[in-house]
C-alpha cells in the first residue's frame, strides 16, 4: 500500500470538463501536489513517472468540477405531503431532543447533496441550529463549503424575499415595499445582496434598488434581462421550481408516491393548472436562452427543501433544464460550479485550474452520459484524494 508521505500524484483521465465553459479535453494527465492542481498535460507527454510517485489510471472516467447549489434549505423537508413538512416537534419535548432531530435532518440532507457531488451550498435557513452548526467542526467533515444567505445580521450574504416563491400563493407571505427594500440595500454595508423577485415590476425595482443578484426572476421580461447584463448582475433562475409544479399539476398536489423526480399521482387535477405551468416553464426557458445570448452570468440554485424539490437530485434536473434552454453541457457545468463559486466566494471550488484545490468529481463513462451520471458518481475527490465519505 502506498505511503501517505507522498505529496505528489498523477491521475490519468479520459475526459475533463473543467468548469470554464470550454470544450472537453481528452486523455489528460493531472499532476497534483499537496492537494492542489499543478499541471494538466496530454497523457502521452510524460513517458515515465518520477520514481516512487503515486499514479491512478482513470481513463474510463469523465472528470467534472465539484458542483455548487446557490439556494438550499437544509432543515426544510421536500415532502409532498403538506402534513409531514413542518419539522417541529410535539409540545413538551426538550431542547436536546429537538436539536437531535434537527441534527439528523441536517446530516441527511447534507449527505444527499454530497452524494450528487455538491461541495458548495448557499444555505437559506435562518434557524439558529443551522447557524451554530456552521461553526462546529463536526459538521465540516463532509467537505462541503457552506455560505449563509438570508436577512439576519449574521448571514454571509443578504437574501431578501421581495416576491413569493413562484409556486407559492402571494398572500402566504408578507412582502416588502420598494421603500423598505431600498432602505435595506442602502444600509447593507459590504454584503452582496440576492433578491427573490418575480414579474417585471418587482425585478425592475430590485435592480434599481441596487441588488447584486436576482433569484427566480420569472416573467421579468427582456428589458430586465438587458439591465442585468448591463450591470453585470448574477441570475439564479431556479427553473426546476416551475418544472416541479408542472410535474405535479395533474394531481392537484395529491401525491401518492414519488420515485426520483417523477410522481405517481392519484389526485384530481386542478383545471388549467397544467397549461399554466407549461407556459411558465416555457417562458423561463426562453428567458434563460436570452440570458445566454446576452452574456448574463447565470448560476444554478434549486430551492432544495421546498415542497417536492429534492436535495442533490434537483441540481441534476436543473442542469438538464439549462441544456434544454440551449446551453451546452460544458456551459451548464460552468453555471453549476464556477459561476456560483465565484459569486459566493468559495475559493476552493469552481473552475479546475492550476493552483486551485484538486476538488472534483468522477463519472464513469462518456461525456454523452452526462448530466445523468451525476446521480451515479464514480467518486468524489477532495484535495486530490478519493473521499472515504462517498459511497457509490
Amino acid at each position: 500500500m502506498a505511503s501517505m508521505r507522498h505529496t505528489t500524484k498523477y491521475i490519468r483521465v479520459g475526459r475533463i470538463i473543467d468548469g470554464s465553459g470550454g470544450t472537453v479535453r481528452r486523455n489528460i494527465l493531472l499532476k497534483i501536489k499537496d492537494g492542489h492542481l499543478q499541471a494538466f498535460q496530454p497523457a502521452g507527454s510524460l513517458r515515465t513517472l518520477p520514481h516512487d510517485t503515486l499514479f491512478e489510471d482513470l481513463t474510463h472516467c469523465t472528470l467534472v468540477p465539484a458542483l455548487v447549489d446557490c439556494s438550499v434549505s437544509l432543515l426544510e423537508s421536500p415532502a409532498m405531503n403538506l402534513l409531514s413538512r413542518p419539522l417541529s416537534l410535539p409540545e413538551g419535548k426538550g431542547k436536546a431532543v429537538e436539536e437531535q432531530s434537527q441534527k439528523k435532518i441536517l446530516e441527511r440532507h447534507l449527505s444527499y447533496c454530497f452524494a450528487h457531488g455538491i461541495l458548495g451550498l448557499v444555505v437559506t435557513d435562518k434557524n439558529q441550529f443551522v447557524q451554530a452548526a456552521q461553526r462546529k467542526e463536526e459538521y465540516r467533515a463532509d467537505g462541503i463549503t457552506r455560505r449563509t444567505a438570508h436577512d439576519a445580521p449574521d448571514a454571509d450574504f443578504l437574501r431578501i424575499q421581495y416576491s413569493p416563491d413562484i409556486e407559492e400563493e402571494a398572500e402566504d407571505l408578507p412582502l416588502l415595499n420598494y421603500e423598505d427594500l431600498s432602505h435595506i440595500l442602502n444600509n447593507r454595508g459590504d454584503k452582496k445582496a440576492i433578491v427573490v423577485a418575480n414579474g417585471p415590476q418587482q425585478v425592475t425595482e430590485a435592480i434599481e434598488a441596487g441588488c447584486d443578484a436576482i433569484e427566480q426572476g420569472y416573467g421579468m421580461g427582456p428589458d430586465n434581462l438587458q439591465k442585468m447584463a448591463d450591470k453585470g448582475l448574477l441570475w439564479i433562475p431556479s427553473v426546476v421550481r416551475a418544472k416541479n409544479a408542472l410535474d405535479g399539476s395533474s394531481s392537484g398536489g395529491s401525491v401518492c408516491c414519488r420515485f426520483s423526480t417523477r410522481y405517481v399521482a392519484p389526485g384530481e387535477p386542478v383545471p388549467g393548472a397544467e397549461a399554466f405551468w407549461k407556459k411558465i416553464v416555457a417562458e423561463q426557458l426562453g428567458q434563460l436562452a436570452l440570458a445566454r445570448k446576452s452574456g448574463i452570468m447565470v448560476a444554478v440554485g434549486t430551492g432544495a427543501g421546498s415542497r417536492g424539490i429534492l436535495h442533490g437530485e434537483s441540481l441534476v434536473e436543473e442542469i438538464k433544464l439549462f441544456i434544454k434552454a440551449g446551453y451546452s453541457l460544458e456551459e451548464s457545468i460552468r453555471c453549476a460550479s464556477k459561476n456560483g463559486a465565484e459569486f459566493f466566494a468559495m475559493e476552493q471550488l469552481g473552475q479546475l485550474a492550476v493552483g486551485k484545490k484538486a476538488n472534483f468529481l468522477l463519472t464513469r463513462g462518456t461525456v454523452g452520459q452526462l448530466p445523468r451520471k451525476l446521480g451515479y458518481l464514480e467518486g468524489v475527490y477532495i484535495d486530490g484524494q478519493s473521499s472515504p465519505e462517498y459511497r457509490k
